[in-house]
């Protein structure tokens, strides 16, 4: 039987790098970005990490290198990123056999019995190639027999210059040399506090946890570290999931720029939210029962001046729906109930739970069958208009203004989704 060959590729500093894609200009410029209302650094290029940037600084301690021109800061650009990573995954499907779409800016890769037709390092280098041939973002590609392994191979790719962005990590003895100079920490699954534990039992290096007994692990800790021990010593336990399993519920949440004060800001918030999560409903093809509305106060403000206030509120439809218009009329049913006046709101947001596949639903025999067809040639319509780039279309409780919306005052074009900001030659 052929064994078992993964590939994790893994994009390089993929924010930062989306932002310097359409500006050769800041090729070589040290960039960061933002989170949520240009909060706090979320993301940063080689020479932002050269200059001492950490993750999650926040924002106005590098105001000054930012003002001085040392720094370039943008804000969060998801439309952007969201579209240049499916291009990224588009291209590994028509170079792999399989794929499975680990996050926005990695994917693991079956590569099984591709060795018997290229060399597993030069299959590496093709997909670094014409990844940044097509669209011109950077991988770093590790590989191996099992996906904890191809992880570590990942990270000695981007970590060691002279791996030129990839390694191939089937050899045992090439596993055991890399694995005896990383710390256990490095592991995929492995958090601080199990770091501790494991430090506390002697195990420090991720070849001492890969030279530990399953059995032993598994008594002390639990299956899944049983099988992180199996997979450092090459046994594949995780499987390639192609498909990517079916979300039990759907959040949508966002702080706000500015507090809100005014009930019809809220409903806005609360509409736009609504609206969001119904459109990631529709994209999974499920239809949702159960809705919940929360908002607060700013936990972190001063209780004299901004007192704090907490509240949350869930009911469900008589019938599943994807129809934006039914969670919308609900959602603001449910905020007038938890809404207070003289509260500064910091955030609010929707969730959608109780899935159903689309159809399969058993109905009420007392209550009017919904017209669904038209409701979801309707929602079809505006979600195909939306993503279209030509145009955009809502509805009126969402507001015009949205004054509350986040910050982004640091935002780029969406050079790729949206027709007015398509780059022009000069």
């Amino acid at each position: 039987m052929t064994s078992k060959c993964f590939a994790l590729v893994d994009c390089n500093n993929f924010y930062a790098s989306c932002e310097k894609l359409f500006r050769p200009d800041i090729k070589d410029a040290a960039v960061v970005v933002l989170s949520n209302n240009d909060g706090c650094v979320v993301a940063r290029s080689k020479e932002a990490k050269a200059l001492g940037i950490k993750m999650g600084v926040p924002a106005f301690q590098i105001r000054e290198l930012i003002e001085n021109g040392k720094l370039l800061a943008f804000s969060s650009n998801y439309a952007l990123y969201a579209d240049l990573s499916a291009r990224v995954m588009t291209t590994l499907e028509q170079l792999a056999p399989a794929v499975e779409v680990y996050s926005i800016d990695e994917a693991f890769l079956d590569l099984t019995g591709v060795s018997n037709c290229v060399e597993l390092t030069q299959f590496g280098q093709q997909v670094r190639s014409t990844i940044q041939q097509w669209i011109g973002i950077t991988v770093c590609v590790g590989i191996a027999p099992t996906k904890t392994l191809a992880k570590l191979a990942n990270h000695a790719a981007k970590k060691w210059t002279k791996a030129d962005g990839v390694v191939d990590l089937t050899s045992t003895e090439r596993q055991r040399k890399l694995m005896s100079l990383l710390p256990v920490s490095e592991v995929w699954g492995i958090g601080g506090k199990l770091t501790t534990k494991l430090n506390k039992l002697g195990i420090n290096t991720v070849l001492d946890l890969a030279d530990a007994e399953p059995a032993f692990m598994r008594q002390q800790f639990s299956v899944v570290v049983s099988r992180i021990v199996q997979e450092l010593n090459g046994e594949s336990c995780l499987e390639l999931e192609q498909v990517a399993p079916t979300k039990k519920e759907i959040v949508s949440s966002r702080s706000f720029g500015e507090r809100i004060t005014c009930k019809q800001q809220m409903q806005e918030a609360i509409s736009e939210y609504v609206s969001r999560a119904c459109q990631k409903l529709r994209k999974e093809q499920q239809v949702a029962k159960q809705l919940s509305v929360f908002l607060r106060t700013s936990p972190f403000s001063d209780k004299e001046r901004d007192p704090y206030y907490s509240n949350s509120i869930s009911t469900s439809l008589v019938t599943p729906s994807a129809d934006t218009r039914d969670f919308i009329s609900l959602a603001v049913k449910l905020l007038d109930k938890i809404w207070r006046d003289g509260y500064r709101y910091a955030k609010a947001g929707v969730m959608l739970s109780d899935f159903y596949d689309e159809g399969v639903y058993q109905g009420c025999l007392f209550e009017p069958e919904p017209q669904s067809y038209q409701s979801k040639a309707l929602m079809t319509v505006i979600d195909k208009l939306n993503g279209s780039g030509k145009g955009k279309i809502w509805f009126a409780s969402q507001g015009i203004k949205q004054d509350w919306s986040m910050k982004r005052g640091m935002l780029s074009p969406q050079y790729t989704t949206s027709w007015v900001d398509l780059p022009k030659a000069k």
